[in-house]
């Protein structure tokens, strides 16, 4: 059976989730985690990508991206997935299929609900109950967000600004919303990376930044 044609925009943000073969774990130990991000920076560079939340879980990953072209974003990700493989390999022992299928990449409305889809990505180690709280989990954006921490990986969301006039305010409040986003409501998708907000498409908004009382809005929920 031929596969689905990709659904990819030019200057878009997506949801991109890569899991191991049978969800088999594709880390095992830190230095692995460490040889990821170095592959995901150069392959990112090279085709200028803009990674703003992500979670690298022991047996899948999760990113928030923005790609100036579709095809930058496939080339990317084909790259880096092809590359983390081999070096998996020099380093395991592993027969067979490495990934589970192709990636999968869903369009982000590039409103509020970007700011959403990067605390649920961070909230993922919460949800498989592997720590009580997002910031006891190393490998994900979270402490950038909500510490001040710093991570060359990221460049970060266009909405966080919006969140305060200083940077504790930003912090405080992306904690706060984080927290907000770990209520019953967010536990109701079935699907692990598919959308926070199915049936909504980046072309399914106005252009243009969201107004701030937006952001603040969904903060104060």
């Amino acid at each position: 059976m031929p596969r689905t044609a990709r659904q990819l925009a030019d200057e878009s943000c997506y949801h991109v989730l890569t899991r191991g073969n049978n969800r088999a774990a594709i880390f095992h130990e830190a230095a692995d985690f460490q040889r990821y991000g170095q592959l995901l920076a150069k392959y990112f560079q090279d085709y200028q990508l803009s990674l703003y939340h992500y979670c690298w879980m022991t047996n899948h990953v999760h990113l928030v991206v923005y790609a100036p072209t579709a095809l930058g974003l496939q080339k990317a990700m084909h790259g880096l997935n092809l590359s983390y493989t081999l070096a998996y390999k020099r380093r395991y022992p592993h027969i067979g299929h490495f990934w589970q299928d192709r990636f999968k990449s869903l369009l982000i409305a590039q409103d509020n609900y970007l700011l959403q889809c990067g605390a649920y990505v961070e909230l993922n180690p919460v949800r498989a109950r592997m720590v009580a709280s997002p910031e006891a989990y190393p490998w994900s954006s979270y402490r950038v967000y909500a510490q001040g921490a710093r991570d060359p990986l990221i460049t970060l969301n266009p909405l966080y600004d919006q969140l305060g006039t200083t940077p504790e305010q930003r912090q405080a409040h992306y904690r706060q919303f984080v927290l907000s986003q770990s209520s019953a409501a967010l536990q109701t998708h079935t699907e692990p990376g598919l959308a926070i907000h199915l049936g909504r498409s980046s072309m399914s908004r106005p252009r243009g930044r969201p107004r701030r009382s937006l952001v603040l809005a969904e903060v104060a929920k």
